[in-house]
């Protein structure tokens, strides 16, 4: 493994999707998440974070020390208490080091019969949001074959047995997602440089690997990296998100021609370098 990293960042993400589902809210029949007063499209911190261990799952191919922590089958508190260590503390380095998900987002390890305490991952991801209110369409949709004897009893009758469902989709919506990378966190966990490639990979290819009719036509934008000289920061992260700025080019935009992303470099200070996807190759 290589040294953690000395730099901290400061990073913001675009993503689009187009006729699919991007985050249903189980709370409200799968619907497509939204801001309740405002109808701002949502996804959530913890769906990003799913895509972003399914890809390292993909190309990894859990094998240490990129293997992933939170995933289906997986029994943490065994895998808690087989940790070595005295205390708490002690059992906390074994896992970041085997874990690329508990190095880089932290873990909740207070269970079991051992317990691993509670570990704050450098990486850390905002709710995604999007630029403009969304629409959720409702859409039926219908089956031809029957599941029992019963429901086909039922429909005898009729010319074509079918059974009906519901979809939920948005036309079209741009997100933009806000994310911060402490040095002084990595430092705890050992979240290195390849972790740190290997997370801009990831969100690069969160969506290429996870295509699902329910998901629509899902693609990454716009990542726009802020990396700071000082491990504490050169500049407040609001103002360097201010930066990036998001125009409105048509008044109901069904693609990302209809938006322009730019990026103000004019008096950046000095001690800040930008980086941006696609125009540079982070990996």
């Amino acid at each position: 493994m290589s040294e953690p990293i000395k730099n901290r960042y400061d990073f913001v993400f675009l993503f689009d999707v187009k006729d699919g589902n991007p985050n249903g809210d189980p709370d409200q029949i799968n619907l497509p998440r939204a801001d309740a007063e405002d109808q701002h499209g949502l996804v959530t911190d913890v769906c990003i974070k799913r895509k972003v261990r399914n890809y390292v799952m993909l190309e990894k191919k859990l094998k240490a020390p990129f293997d992933i922590f939170i995933r289906q089958e997986q029994i943490l508190n065994d895998i808690i208490d087989a940790a070595p260590g005295k205390n708490a503390q002690e059992r906390q380095a074994p896992l970041c080091e085997q874990y690329f998900d508990i190095r880089t987002f932290g873990a909740v390890l207070a269970t079991g019969d051992k317990g691993a305490g509670t570990i704050r991952g450098p990486v850390q991801f905002t709710f995604s949001r999007s630029e403009d209110r969304i629409y959720q369409a409702e859409h039926s949709i219908t089956r031809c074959a029957v599941t029992t004897k019963e429901e086909a009893k039922k429909q005898e009758k009729r010319e074509f047995a079918s059974t009906f469902g519901r979809k939920a989709t948005v036309p079209y919506a741009l997100y933009r997602m806000h994310g911060f990378i402490s040095a002084i966190d990595a430092e705890k966990t050992k979240f290195s440089d390849d972790d740190l490639t290997l997370l801009w990979k990831s969100l690069i290819n969160a969506f290429e690997n996870d295509r699902a009719a329910a998901r629509g036509e899902m693609n990454p934008r716009k990542l726009v990296i802020f990396k700071h000289t000082n491990h504490l920061g050169n500049e407040l992260s609001g103002r360097l998100f201010e930066r990036v700025t998001v125009k409105k080019n048509s008044k109901l935009p069904r693609a990302i021609e209809d938006y322009s992303i730019v990026v103000n470099k004019a008096n950046l200070p000095s001690k800040i370098t930008i980086q941006e996807w696609p125009e540079e190759n982070l990996f």
